[in-house]
Formats: C-alpha cells, structure tokens, sequence
C-alpha cells in the first residue's frame, strides 16, 4: 500500500456513458441541461457525447446537436468518444468546444473485443493503427491507452494480468510505430468483474512493469464492488478514476441487461471528501445533478447517495 493521494480527479462520463443505454429517446435538450449542471459543480472533465453509428447506438444519434448546445464553462474539458476515422472528422468539427485527443484502445478479451467492435485481436490492432496515423495527421495528440475487460469477460470468463499485460505491449508497439509517447494508461473492469484484491494485484502488476504511465481505473459497479475497489486503488495511490453521475450508464455489449453502469460520481466523491482527499467538487451540487439524471430518464439510478445525501449535509443540519 502507498500513501492516499492528496488529490482525485474525477473523469465525468455520464451524459455519453448513460445515454447510451437508456431506451430512450432523451431529448437532446435534456442531455444539454444535464451538462451544463455537471459543469456548474466543480468537474474537470465531462465526457459528453458519442460520435458513433446511430444504427448501432440510437442514444447518440443527436451527438451533435448536444455538443453545439452546451454551454462550455472555463476550466472544464469536454471531451466525446470515438472508434473509427468517421467518428473522428465528426469531432473535428466541434474543436472549438472539445477538447479533441487520442486515445489507443485494446481489449485484454478478443471475445469482448469482437461483441463490443466486431474486430478479432489483429483486425483491433489494424483499427489501432489506421486510427492512431488519422489523429496525427489531423494534428490530434494520442496520449492514452485504454484496455477494456482488464478484470473479467461475459464472454470469456477470467482475464489474468497476462492477457492485459499482452493489451499493453500491443498498444505501446503502436505507439511506438506511430513515434508516439504514452503517457496515461485506462484500466476497464468493463463488465464488473474486479474485486479489491484483484485491483491490488493488477494495479501492483502494472505500475512494476510500466512506473511512468499514470493510471486511470475505470470502474463499473456491475455487482456492488466499485467502491470496494476505488478504496483498493486510492490505497494504492491511484488519483483518476472515471465515473457517472447517479451511477448511469453501462455498456450496450456487455449481455448484462439492468445492470447497474459505472461507479457513482458523487459515490466517489464522498468517499474522497471522508478521507480528506480533495476533488474540487461541491457534492451537494452533484447529488442534486445526480437527482436531474433521475428525472431525465425516468426511473431510479443505482447511486445510494442520491437518496441517503452526503454527510457533510447532515452534519451542517444537526449543528444547525
């Protein structure tokens, strides 16, 4: 165990992991409400949107629509997804309001790899590539590294350090292809399969072989365990997490229908806040963004704060 980071930064995915998802169809004014209420509560980035085919993701299909109707606030980054050069022009477009980065991402599952992407290791790496060259020539800086189903499959059953080690190296050889220098590296327990001992071995594991990257745990709470899990890595010093809002979200490929989705953003947020860890957010203001998600679509999200409230809360209304 090292020391507790002093810091935590929380990466916002919940208007584009959650929306695509819900059945819907969510207004696209909806969706902009929800981001410009992310934005007033101390987040640092907001993931906002997917530029993917709307015949295989229906809930982004007003992708840009959003994106042109927020409305930016300084000291945030907004960023989108995407997996192919289509994908890329359409973020391209919107520079002036994302912040347009690379990223490589592997999957240390070939069976999630071909659900998720329809792509088997080598056509991925292929993509990888091809996809790594278009963000350069477009001037777009490729950073990042992300490797999904790092902890389990739905599909294949356990993934051990082995596999992801061999995601990384594979995306690290196309980096270094591309004369590309990465600097951060995702760690995906995409389909909720990681248990705190798991993410303490992997965690270990990784940094050993690779101490410069910075870590990214991206967690989903499939079965309960994503908190369980962030106390794992905070022990072990990770300082980034992905999250969303109310706990939205989930993965479309993942066969695990009315599951919860990832790990909830103000879940982690008070549990940094009780261990006197700074995040720069006002929890209140994200418990009641949080209540906005609700809402939007309709029905209760998974996040238990959202309707025990935080405790800093309760402590100012019992000295009250």
């Amino acid at each position: 165990m090292t020391d507790l980071p002093s810091r935590v930064s929380i990466n916002e995915e919940g208007p584009r992991e959650g929306f695509q998802i819900e059945p819907g169809p969510i207004p696209t004014a909806d969706k902009v409400a929800l981001v410009d209420a992310l934005s007033a509560t101390g987040l640092r980035h907001i993931q906002v949107a997917s530029f993917v085919s709307p015949k295989l993701v229906p809930g982004w299909a007003d992708a840009e629509a959003v994106v042109a109707g927020f409305a930016p606030r300084e000291g945030v980054a907004y960023t989108a997804l995407w997996f192919n050069g289509a994908g890329l022009d359409r973020a391209l477009a919107f520079r002036d309001r994302l912040s347009v980065t690379g990223s490589i991402s592997l999957s240390a599952s070939e069976a999630f790899s071909r659900r998720n992407l329809n792509r088997d290791r080598e056509g991925n790496l292929a993509a990888m590539r091809k996809q790594t060259a278009a963000h350069l020539a477009a001037g777009v800086p490729v950073r990042r590294l992300g490797i999904m189903a790092a902890f389990g499959c739905n599909f294949s059953g356990e993934v051990t350090p082995a596999q992801v080690f061999t995601a990384i190296e594979d995306g690290l050889s196309i980096a270094a292809e591309a004369g590309v220098a990465l600097t951060r590296l995702s760690l995906a327990d995409t389909m909720g399969w990681a248990n705190p001992v798991a993410v303490e071995r992997l965690v270990g594991a990784v940094r050993a072989r690779w101490p410069a990257l910075e870590l990214t745990l991206h967690l989903h709470d499939t079965r309960g365990m994503a908190v369980a899990n962030a106390l794992a890595a905070l022990r072990m010093g990770v300082a980034s997490f992905d999250a969303t809002v109310g706990g939205l979200g989930g993965c479309p490929f993942a066969a695990h229908k009315g599951a919860p989705g990832n790990i909830a953003s103000e879940e982690l947020a008070m549990l940094c806040e009780e261990m006197g860890i700074e995040t720069g957010i006002d929890l209140d203001a994200l418990i009641e963004a949080g209540h906005r998600a609700e809402r939007i679509v309709g029905h209760p999200l998974p996040s238990a704060l959202l309707r025990g409230g935080s405790l800093r809360a309760m402590r100012a209304r019992m000295a009250a």
